[in-house]
């Protein structure tokens, strides 16, 4: 859906480049845009890699499974069905303590990796469980404490102060991760009251 919708996007620039005699900016802005792309993506990989690596040193350390044990009276009310000690919680807390820590693309495949084990417990293989869906929905809310990929955007533009956005972030996300988990709670009880009426 996402291929045909920029297709679209990229189709109706041209055509209305072509229309209105704009062609050359378009050249011109391809150009320039794929010029900067390079760039950044060579700045965020010294960024990605730094990052990537102090996880790895979390993990080495201890000290991503000691911050996963301190989630688990957390994840315990996000997750009550879910044994604390099964892998797919083990996965979770890895996946949010990436997330918190601003490491999105280090969160990435114990993300994946915990969305295998609550599908291999998942008793309805064709629709998400619960658990599947405020997993996904904690993910979307994006929970933050260092926006790590923000800060290397705000460097990378010459930004004055990329730092000053952490405040805000951390509020952002803290309102919206409430938000998110409320409504998951909130639709869960309705639906587990739905199906136990019926």
């Amino acid at each position: 859906m996402l291929n045909i919708l920029w297709a679209a996007m990229i189709l109706i620039g041209v055509v209305y480049a072509l229309v209105t005699n704009r062609i050359d900016s378009v050249t011109s802005a391809c150009i320039n845009s794929s010029a900067e792309a390079v760039a950044v993506c060579i700045k965020m990989a010294g960024i990605v890699a730094f990052w990537s690596g102090i996880m790895r040193i979390g993990e080495k350390s201890g000290l991503v499974s000691a911050l996963a044990r301190r989630c688990y009276p957390v994840l315990k009310f996000l997750f009550p069905t879910l044994n604390p000690r099964s892998k797919a919680m083990e996965y979770i807390s890895a996946n949010f303590i990436a997330n918190i820590l601003g490491l999105g693309w280090a969160a990435t495949p114990p993300g994946l990796l915990a969305m295998e084990e609550l599908q291999k417990i998942n008793p309805d293989k064709k629709s998400a469980s619960r658990e599947m869906c405020m997993f996904l929905i904690i993910n979307m809310s994006s929970l933050q404490l260092i926006t790590v990929n923000i800060l290397a955007y705000r460097s990378q533009y010459n930004s004055a102060n990329p730092s000053e956005i952490i405040g805000p972030g951390i509020a952002a996300t803290l309102l919206s991760s409430i938000a998110a988990i409320v409504a998951a709670k909130v639709f869960e009880r309705a639906t587990f009251g739905k199906a136990v009426r019926e």
